[in-house]
């Protein structure tokens, strides 16, 4: 059985946005001049925030809405004021900040061979980066997607990875997800600067964007 666009092996037929068959050459060019394949998946700008170095928290309100399902992160060039800062990334409902009731888990290592895996069932927030460093060349850059914010019958889900030098001068990654298991409407979130004392700390730099990914309709 074939549809507008390549052969399906199932029955109903499907729409360009869930075919799970086979693209022919015309298909692939036919797809290309309609734009097909540029107009889905891109990524849309939302947002954009950079901290200078009193800044401890960078907050996006109200940017989760139904025009998108997923959303994308991308924060780069950032540099704590002291050493063994981390990120900690926290969720808006409502009524506010949401600090109880992630799930969360990483797999982190480092050029040394340091490897460990970090995860909590009951967390005030999803941990994004732990132990960077701050002298020049130390910055960290990494990305994180959110899914079903705006969906009050889903929980949220996020998933990251983050590539940074720890404040021993390793290059070091961390790969991530974390869930807020509450299904309700998320609204926006947070980027929280911590200090290794476990209270908030200063950032120098950081830049970070939000782009929701558009979908086929």
């Amino acid at each position: 059985m074939s549809s507008e666009f390549g052969y399906i092996p199932e029955s109903p037929e499907q729409s360009f946005g869930n075919n799970k068959g086979i693209f022919t050459p015309t298909d692939i060019y036919d797809l290309t001049r309609a734009d097909k394949f540029t107009q889905y998946g891109q990524l849309e700008l939302i947002q954009t925030l950079s901290a200078d170095n009193s800044s401890q928290i960078l907050a996006f309100d109200n940017v989760f809405s139904s025009t998108y399902d997923v959303y994308f992160i991308t924060w780069s060039d950032y540099t704590p004021t002291n050493d063994e800062n981390l990120i900690q990334l926290r969720l808006k409902n409502s009524s506010g900040e949401v600090s109880s009731g992630y799930h969360r888990a990483t797999q982190e290592g480092n050029s040394s061979g340091s490897f460990s895996e970090v995860r909590s069932t009951s967390s005030d927030h999803i941990r994004i980066m732990g132990g960077g460093g701050n002298n020049t060349g130390e910055n960290a850059n990494g990305y994180i997607y959110v899914y079903n914010p705006n969906d009050s019958s889903q929980f949220t889900f996020t998933s990251n990875q983050t590539f940074y030098i720890d404040q021993n001068a390793n290059p070091s990654m961390i790969f991530g997800s974390g869930v807020y298991a509450t299904a309700e409407t998320v609204t926006g979130f947070l980027l929280k600067n911590i200090s290794s004392g476990g209270t908030l700390g200063n950032i120098n730099t950081l830049d970070v964007s939000l782009y929701g990914i558009k979908e086929y309709e």
